[in-house]
């Protein structure tokens, strides 16, 4: 007798398209193209906007076989889906010689153009770290490609939130030219996030240059700005109270021992911007800046510091103390500060009864990281003061160095 009943169909046909687009998401380039071979359903997912939303593409400075094709692959989905893409990010992975970097600019310039004509919701990019001050980038591959990327932030100016240059180490003009790009079309810009850390090339004063005040004048909704404390100025802090005071929540400011960071900055200035800004707060990352005048310039009582970095990289200095710091400046923020990071190279001077005082006095601290010479019982104290409540740390990560 035969039977006429419909063959048994695997439970993977009755997935509903959600579930399916979901497993496809956490593929690969390779699984998923392989994954659409195997039916017309699993094709039409295969093509479905919400899976090409986000893409990474690396660079290989020395590309292996695997490597390559792998690029390839990002690189042509990206251009074949490229009106779905929201979120990109774009990395340099060791870049070697001049050849590569000739052949970097070349692709990109290809890739910006694409998405320029097909794209309509590109609201994140990230180009981090291309150091384009290195001699390996020539100066007409060099002027070719800064004149790429100003053409596409120009055209992507109207929908682009986020942008992140971090490391692009170019010069004051050229870096004008870049972020002014953003506001080119309505001499304007709504983008809300900025990261500018080491945007600018080593010992560049920054907050002395008119021409990157009137760029930072454009910007009249920033939420969350990241750069370098050698930008920051009177005119600056002036300039965010009056356009984004609004919205303004958070400023990452980085402060590395090669930038300039000698100007004066009016107390008057950070409070007037924090009485305008109610929402914002301070970040600070200091990097071989570890003398007390020198901080004593820079962290002034009137910022709103939600977190502090210190590290020392290995900073060795005889007259240098910490003692002072830690007595003095920090504990000015004993009411706003949550994150304390300490990398100290203090073999010479005993902390541990500074540190643990100030630690108790900071009523909102919640990380704390430290690696420095301590002694363990300085540990048996603090997590003896955090069972008793006298402090809220949540996340403690402590290396203790010492000299025996």
């Amino acid at each position: 007798m035969e039977d006429d009943s419909e063959p048994e169909q695997s439970s993977w046909a009755y997935l509903p398209d959600v579930c399916l687009r979901h497993v496809f998401h956490w593929l690969d380039d390779r699984d998923r193209s392989r994954a659409a071979l195997v039916c017309k359903k699993w094709s039409c997912t295969m093509h479905s906007g919400s899976l090409w939303r986000c893409r990474t593409i690396t660079f290989y400075g020395q590309p292996s076989r695997a490597r390559t094709l792998e690029f390839q692959s990002a690189l042509w989905y990206t251009k074949k889906f490229g009106k779905y893409l929201k979120h990109l990010e774009i990395k340099l992975s060791n870049p070697y010689n001049t050849p590569f970097i000739k052949k970097f600019q070349v692709i990109m310039r290809g890739l910006l153009s694409h998405l320029g004509k097909c794209n309509s919701h590109l609201v994140s990019l990230s180009i981090k770290y291309l150091e384009l001050d290195c001699l390996i980038w020539k100066n007409v591959v060099r002027a070719q490609f800064i004149k790429n990327l100003a053409s596409f932030l120009k055209r992507m100016s109207n929908q682009l939130d986020y942008l992140n240059l971090k490391g692009a180490r170019i010069t004051l003009e050229e870096g004008c030219e870049l972020l002014n790009s953003l506001s080119s079309l309505t001499n304007r810009s709504f983008i809300s996030e900025i990261n500018i850390e080491d945007f600018f090339s080593l010992h560049l004063s920054v907050y002395s240059s008119a021409l990157f005040h009137q760029t930072m004048s454009k910007f009249h909704r920033l939420t969350i700005l990241t750069f370098n404390y050698n930008c920051i100025s009177d005119e600056l802090l002036d300039i965010l109270r009056e356009h984004s005071s609004h919205s303004l929540c958070t400023l990452n400011i980085k402060c590395h021992i090669h930038d300039p960071h000698g100007q004066v900055v009016s107390g008057m200035s950070w409070a007037n911007l924090a009485k305008r800004a109610p929402k914002l707060n301070v970040n600070f990352f200091f990097e071989r800046v570890m003398k007390h005048d020198h901080l004593a310039r820079i962290l002034l009582v009137e910022i709103p510091v939600r977190s502090i970095s210190l590290r020392s990289c290995y900073f060795s200095d005889p007259d240098w103390t910490m003692r002072p710091t830690l007595t003095n400046l920090l504990p000015a923020y004993w009411h706003g500060l949550q994150k304390l990071t300490l990398e100290l190279n203090n073999d010479h001077e005993l902390l541990d009864n500074e540190l643990l005082q100030l630690i108790l006095s900071c009523k909102r601290l919640l990380f704390l990281k430290v690696w420095a010479f301590l002694s363990v019982s300085f540990m048996e104290r603090l997590l003896q003061n955090r069972a008793e409540r006298k402090c809220i740390l949540t996340t403690i990560k402590v290396r203790l160095c010492t000299s025996k």
